[in-house]
């Protein structure tokens, strides 16, 4: 009796749970079924508008990709068209440019044989070594620069100098003395000398500075003041060295002024301080006896 008892509840036992697994089944399945739907529904869901806006992507790209293109493009054309004219107007700017120049340019070379009033075979006085004549006027390049220059030769000093034809007038480069001031030179020879009674070192740095100042008269009054005849008293040997250069200066420009040789002007100007001194020494002479005279008289 227990034993059948026992069996009804095992079998009691395994219908029950038989009936329970039955009702899990479907609700499982049920579950299993909503879940699976669940998880489709949106996939589809997320699938539809994703293949739209890549569409609607794709197609935004596309016309703004050609209307950039076609943007660019008239651009181009534009700024190309710009850029011819600026071109041609430039080109056209820069034509003029050496024709208004080359006048400027070719100017200098009109005239190259004269600059400042020197011309070239003309003769000069340069203060510092007397008459010379201008050879040729050139062009040097000195540190870097081109620099004109007056190519002047000194005959009797044998030598050539070449000075800034911007430096004329600062160095007392001068053209030759006119006939009127030749003319007061050789006048200024027939004067009295005049002798400062100064020591010979000052009388010889002012007798110096009159050489070399470059006016004719200036140099006129030391070949006066120095010039000794054969009835006068011998020079020293350094005033026999300045009275033979203002000789040599004076007789240059006159010869270069008379157009005749350096001989022929120092022969003229020895001949005019002869006749001076001859003169004066007359005067002397008879001033002396006109007193010895009175005296005699008295």
């Amino acid at each position: 009796m227990a034993a059948k008892t026992a069996t009804k509840t095992k079998s009691t036992a395994r219908s029950k749970t038989a009936a329970k697994a039955k009702v899990k089944a479907p609700v499982k399945a049920k579950a299993a079924a909503g879940s699976k739907a669940v998880k489709r529904a949106p996939a589809k869901k997320a699938a539809a508008p994703k293949k739209p806006v890549a569409k609607k992507a794709a197609a935004v790209k596309k016309p703004v990709a050609k209307k950039t293109a076609a943007a660019k493009k008239p651009a181009a054309k534009k700024t190309a068209a710009a850029k011819k004219p600026v071109a041609k107007k430039t080109a056209a700017a820069k034509k003029p440019a050496p024709v208004k120049k080359a006048p400027v340019a070719a100017a200098p070379q009109k005239n190259p044989q004269q600059r400042h009033g020197f011309r070239v075979k003309e003769f000069i006085v340069y203060p510092a070594h007397g008459v010379g004549q201008i050879l040729d006027i050139e062009m040097q390049e000195v540190a870097g620069m081109s620099l004109e220059l007056y190519v002047i030769s000194f005959e009797n000093e044998k030598m050539t100098l070449r000075v800034p034809t911007i430096k004329w007038e600062s160095v007392g480069m001068r053209k030759l003395s006119d006939g009127v001031v030749a003319a007061k030179a050789l006048k200024t020879l027939k004067g009295k000398a005049r002798v400062k009674r100064t020591m010979w070192s000052r009388r010889a740095q002012e007798y110096e500075a009159k050489i070399n100042s470059g006016d004719l008269v200036s140099v006129a009054e030391v070949v006066r003041d120095l010039y000794r005849s054969e009835t006068q008293p011998e020079q020293s040997y350094s005033e026999r060295q300045l009275y033979e250069a203002a000789l040599e200066r004076m007789a240059r420009e006159i010869a270069a002024v008379e157009k005749i040789d350096d001989q022929g002007a120092v022969q003229k100007i020895t001949r005019i301080l002869f006749k001076s001194v001859e003169k004066l020494r007359q005067s002397e002479i008879e001033a002396d006896m006109g007193d010895a005279t009175e005296e005699e008289a008295a």
